[in-house]
């Protein structure tokens, strides 16, 4: 196999992976989509927009959620797919064991010392977060909760920039769209 078929099939086996993982999981959002829609936008985002082709990122962009809201561990992430996927994973989750203000708090602390690779994977990720939001918001949201969400994900991508300018643009184009 060349190394470009194998790098396609390392990331088609994550999101068959991600898929099997966030199975009957849905979106928030007003049609309460099948949540695996959400880690192939980013995938969409990274390589249709941002030119992105280096396979651990795609991987990670696509596993970045599993961590949080499935029962999968890092271990497991890295016997499938190797400890920098597995790392670049670990880096872009929060712990769900803490309050959702904390959580907020912390990724805006930790953004600036990310790897360059989970970096672009939290860039990836708040894109397509504001463009869910203003496309197809969450029913019970107000347009403040939203409006908050919005502000704290810049809070979030400003400790990033200069990290990738195509998907920091694109993040200024999402946010524009703002409520």
């Amino acid at each position: 196999m060349s190394q470009s078929n194998s790098a396609l099939a390392k990331v088609a086996a994550a999101l068959a992976f991600a898929a099997n993982k966030h199975r009957g999981q849905h979106r928030i959002d007003a049609e309460c989509s099948p949540y695996i829609n959400h880690p192939i936008d980013l995938l969409n985002v990274l390589c249709c927009e941002a030119g992105i082709e280096d396979p651990d990122i795609l991987c990670a962009a696509i596993l970045h959620d599993t961590l949080e809201d499935t029962n999968t561990s890092k271990e497991e992430i890295a016997r499938h797919f190797g400890p920098k996927v597995a790392a670049i994973v670990h880096e872009v989750s929060d712990d769900m064991r803490l309050p959702k203000r904390e959580r907020w708090r912390l990724q805006i602390e930790k953004a600036p010392h990310l790897s360059q690779e989970a970096k672009i994977v939290k860039l990836a990720d708040k894109i397509c977060n504001l463009r869910d939001l203003a496309s197809s918001p969450p029913p019970h949201w107000s347009r403040e909760r939203t409006q908050t969400y919005f502000d704290w994900a810049k809070s979030v991508i400003d400790q990033l920039r200069g990290t990738h300018p195509k998907l920091e643009a694109l993040f200024d184009q999402a946010y524009s769209k703002r409520p």
